[in-house]
């Protein structure tokens, strides 16, 4: 089986894993949502990833044109794209069979504050995308409540402003979940790259200490771990997460809200919690 949306991609596919024609593939789906199909084409041993992206996955092509291929990240090399009337379709490199999320191991983890540490190190002229006035029109299209809602526009406002003028803004991944760190059995690539942007803050970090306390890790070593490879101060890296964590909570809230509970159902679930996860990070903001 094959994925129905493969002919206008299909040359860069047959040409990167030498198959003679479509019929000689053999295609695994990977990941199947509303706006994403993931899937992994072979021929013998050459395989590639096909990607089929709709609605906030359509900017992953431009991701990679402004920040990933100059500055070199950590990330399956961009093969071909080629944008349609409603998706962009990418071919990239196959990076690996296994994911973090398939096994949550410590070393793994390790190994992600890492590749955090080294996307962060590569310097960008560009201003953050994560601004004060981004941060209230967040907040304002939020479910967040009228009291959470006035502090996140007052405190959250005011850390947001000190942190921009104590450090650069650098590249977020967006989306640094254990399913999109991948590993050859040697190396750890970062896949998925559409909501990446420039900013201060550490919501990459954020995200991947969340998903180590799930599975039952400590946070303390890999904060410790992305403080040596980065040579940030800690206490700037404390600040920085808070701000991040409220970057992440907001985004993923007024996705549930506006898009996720009609490509994702299910999402509508994530409200609750991830309200009184951001209440939890706004409230102890000092």
């Amino acid at each position: 089986m094959l994925p129905a949306w493969l002919d206008p991609i299909a040359g860069p596919v047959l040409a990167a894993t030498q198959a003679p024609n479509l019929g000689d593939l053999k295609g695994e789906v990977l990941r199947e949502w509303g706006s994403s199909e993931v899937w992994r084409l072979s021929y013998g041993l050459r395989s590639v990833i096909a990607k089929r992206g709709s609605d906030a996955q359509v900017t992953e092509a431009a991701a990679y044109r402004r920040l990933v291929v100059p500055l070199q990240l950590p990330a399956p090399k961009l093969i071909h794209a080629e944008g349609t009337d409603d998706a962009v379709l990418l071919v990239l490199a196959d990076v690996g069979l296994g994911s973090l999320e398939q096994e949550p191991t410590a070393e793994g983890f390790l190994a992600a504050a890492e590749l955090i540490a080294a996307v962060r190190s590569q310097p960008i002229d560009a201003p953050s995308e994560f601004t004060p006035d981004h941060l209230r029109d967040l907040v304002r299209r939020s479910p967040a409540d009228g009291e959470l809602a006035a502090r996140l526009e007052t405190v959250g406002v005011a850390k947001l402003e000190e942190l921009q003028k104590e450090t650069p803004a650098r590249v977020v991944h967006g989306d640094f979940v254990p399913k999109n760190l991948v590993t050859d059995g040697t190396r750890w690539t970062v896949v998925d790259w559409p909501l990446a942007h420039v900013a201060p803050h550490l919501s990459d970090l954020y995200t991947l200490l969340r998903d180590a306390v799930a599975v039952g890790h400590q946070r303390g070593p890999i904060v410790a771990r992305y403080i040596d490879a980065s040579g940030t101060d800690p206490q700037l890296v404390q600040r920085q997460l808070a701000i991040g964590g409220i970057a992440f909570t907001l985004r993923a809230l007024t996705w549930v809200v506006e898009e996720g509970v009609n490509t994702v159902p299910s999402s509508r679930e994530w409200i609750a919690p991830l309200l009184a996860e951001l209440t939890d990070i706004t409230t102890n903001l000092r």
